[in-house]
């Protein structure tokens, strides 16, 4: 592409990606041996070769060196189906009521009268939610370190002039491992109490104590290790979805009042909410599913190439890196009519529209055998999140004429430091009567 190059790319990485879309169709080379995915066709098919198209290993949380030896890539498989057990939509929906009174007292909580950093505030929310339902009853010993576990994170995302090689223990490197050894440490006796008194629990953690008829007892390690990063994961990544939609609450006051409507028959105690009645926020859902399609979280995954491969007109040489852009995949007017417009109303059967809109791709959970495993859990808890914030505010971004908030979109699509003021909907109500 003309004028393209990883020095354009760093520059305005969204930007460059519209634009090779735009210019160069369903695949294009950003420099030798990076190649772009751009629209529905190629980034599914990348998705789904799961052979052709690997995902590398997760530099995160790497499985820690314990006495008895590592843990098996086997044994890591084994635990991540486990894991799945626990992350099944049927096992979400049976938990709803668990999450509900967090999301209300998150909207309770939210400080009126004045612009609010958001994201602080729904950080915390999640990381609640997604601990308590990794963990249950055991979410006080657990909870203080998730804070922790983001920061390692986050120092692991930030940008550098260097890409060192995975063995040189930098700074940021030690302290993951720190943070990752004190979960370890505390949530160890966790697991050795719940299996000696045979009260395993119905959480994910209950899920993985639980013995397979394929694969037996998962050693204790297996389940320690795949635990820190999931830990992240059930908050990281919709706290930066929240962010947009909240943004969108503020500037689509019409779509709001939607929502406010819709969960005005939510139960007067959260903790009585059920699957049936999340299931009836259907606008609510669809709102939330264009958030997403908008403004995927993970707008960029990598895949590599083990061996030559065919995709689209390229030829793919072994060792390069496949970029799955599901950010212009979700923007595609051979997808979406009216593609950059932010209309919920496309994901609903009933569409006000003639004739009616017809769902596109959504790639924003991804796809395939790497599909973001919690993707349900994600939803309920974004979905109840929004509920009970419009429900209860009218939420409006600060005067002036520049964004509030900073895109990025380094590790994710997020609204840095985006500022939104809350007025309570009873009290516009009583202004008007």
């Amino acid at each position: 592409m003309p004028g393209g190059g990883f020095a354009a790319w760093s520059r305005d990485r969204l930007a460059m990606a519209r634009r090779g879309a735009d210019e160069c169709g369903d695949v294009w080379q950003l420099e030798p041996g990076v190649y772009v995915t751009a629209t529905a066709g190629p980034c599914e098919e990348v998705l789904r070769r799961s052979q052709d198209f690997r995902k590398a290993p997760s530099p995160l949380f790497p499985p820690l060196k314990w006495p008895s030896g590592a843990t098996t890539p086997e044994q890591r498989a084994h635990a991540h189906a486990a894991r799945m057990r626990g992350l099944r939509p049927q096992a979400v929906a049976a938990r709803i009521g668990e999450m509900a009174p967090t999301t209300a007292r998150f909207a309770d909580q939210w400080p009126m009268g004045r612009d609010v950093e958001i994201l602080p505030l729904v950080r915390p929310t999640l990381a609640e939610i997604g601990v308590h339902y990794l963990f249950s009853e055991d979410t006080p010993a657990l909870l203080p370190f998730a804070p922790q576990l983001f920061l390692a994170r986050e120092a692991l995302a930030r940008p550098s002039r260097w890409v060192w090689p995975r063995w040189i223990p930098t700074p940021a490197r030690r302290f993951r491992t720190r943070q990752q050894i004190a979960f370890t440490d505390a949530l160890r006796p966790i697991v050795r109490r719940r299996r000696s008194s045979g009260r395993l629990g119905d959480d994910v953690l209950g899920h993985m104590l639980r013995p397979s008829p394929r694969y037996g007892l998962l050693p204790e390690e297996a389940i320690l290790d795949t635990l820190p990063g999931i830990t992240v994961a059930t908050f990281e990544a919709p706290t930066r979805a929240a962010g947009w939609i909240l943004l969108h609450l503020a500037r689509h006051p019409e779509a709001a009042a939607r929502v406010a409507a819709e969960a005005a028959v939510l139960p007067a105690n959260p903790a009585a909410t059920t699957s049936t009645h999340l299931d009836s926020l259907r606008y609510t859902q669809a709102l939330v599913r264009e958030v997403l399609r908008l403004h995927p979280p993970s707008w960029l995954l990598t895949r590599r190439t083990p061996r030559r491969t065919q995709l689209d007109d390229y030829t793919i040489d072994a060792g390069s890196t496949v970029l799955v852009c599901p950010y212009t995949a979700q923007r595609d007017p051979r997808e979406h009519s009216e593609p950059d417009e932010f209309q919920p109303e496309r994901w609903l059967d009933d569409s006000d529209s003639d004739p009616p809109a017809k769902p596109g791709v959504f790639l924003s959970f991804g796809t395939g055998p790497h599909g973001c495993e919690g993707a349900a859990l994600a939803m309920a808890m974004l979905t109840l999140l929004t509920a009970q914030t419009a429900r209860r505010y009218h939420l409006s971004e600060p005067p002036g004429p520049e964004p509030g908030y900073q895109v990025t979109t380094f590790e994710g699509l997020a609204t840095a430091g985006l500022r939104l003021r809350a007025t309570s909907r009873d009290r516009e109500r009583s202004c008007f009567e």
